[in-house]
């Protein structure tokens, strides 16, 4: 059981909620002409280094949002809710049951590679999981009752108000994993040039009208 919520505190939540949200910033994954991977809140000032944005905590479940009814769009577009998990983690399991039970749609992140692990603590600040966001409020940790809190300032309905056929998008990696470029094929050496046989010399047998002492070469 948790404590209702009284109208001044579902006021300053619902203002967390929405600065937070409106002050979020975008990550960049920024690979430099070494190769080295790094994550910034701003573009990389290196021209010739390579940046694109990191999946953020405000990226909603745009792909599944177009399902649901609209008095829930509503409330999943203005406050997206994200949940990062990793592996053998109870709490992650009691949080992502808890989104579940309520209907509410949400994206999961996992965070296994070292490239999650750093893209992770640059988005939180720590590596404490499961980690959630709802809209741009931050939850660490997993505690049942922050939560419901939380999911009822942001409007979300009490009982699961997901269509039947509503399917949860799967979870994916923090860092998206990019395919591994073949490596480029060796050229094939040109083939040698066909040798020119020289054409045999020329017999002398004896005399002849050119060589009438009939001498060989």
């Amino acid at each position: 059981m948790h404590k209702p919520l009284t109208a001044p505190l579902l006021a300053t939540l619902l203002m967390t909620l929405a600065c937070a949200s409106v002050q979020a910033q975008g990550v960049y994954r920024i690979v430099g002409p070494d190769g080295k991977v790094t994550f910034s809140d701003r573009p990389p000032a290196d021209a010739n280094a390579n940046a694109q944005p990191a999946r953020t905590a405000n990226e909603a479940p745009a792909v599944a949002n177009g399902a649901l009814p609209y008095e829930l769009r509503q409330v999943a577009n203005r406050f997206p809710v994200t949940l990062y998990t990793g592996n053998d983690c109870p709490p992650c399991t009691s949080a992502r049951n808890l989104l579940t039970s309520r209907g509410v749609p949400f994206t999961e992140r996992t965070v296994s590679s070292n490239e999650d692990i750093a893209a992770f603590q640059r988005l939180s600040g720590g590596t404490g999981l499961p980690f959630g966001t709802i809209g741009g409020q931050q939850l660490a940790g997993f505690s049942e009752g922050e939560w419901v809190q939380y999911l009822d300032a942001a409007g979300y309905p009490k009982q699961s108000a997901l269509p039947r056929n509503y399917r949860q998008p799967a979870p994916t990696p923090l860092v998206a994993v990019k395919a591994a470029e073949p490596a480029a094929a060796a050229s094939a050496p040109a083939p040698a040039a066909p040798s020119r046989a020289r054409p045999p010399a020329p017999v002398n047998d004896g005399p002849s009208p050119s060589n009438p002492a009939g001498i060989r070469f």
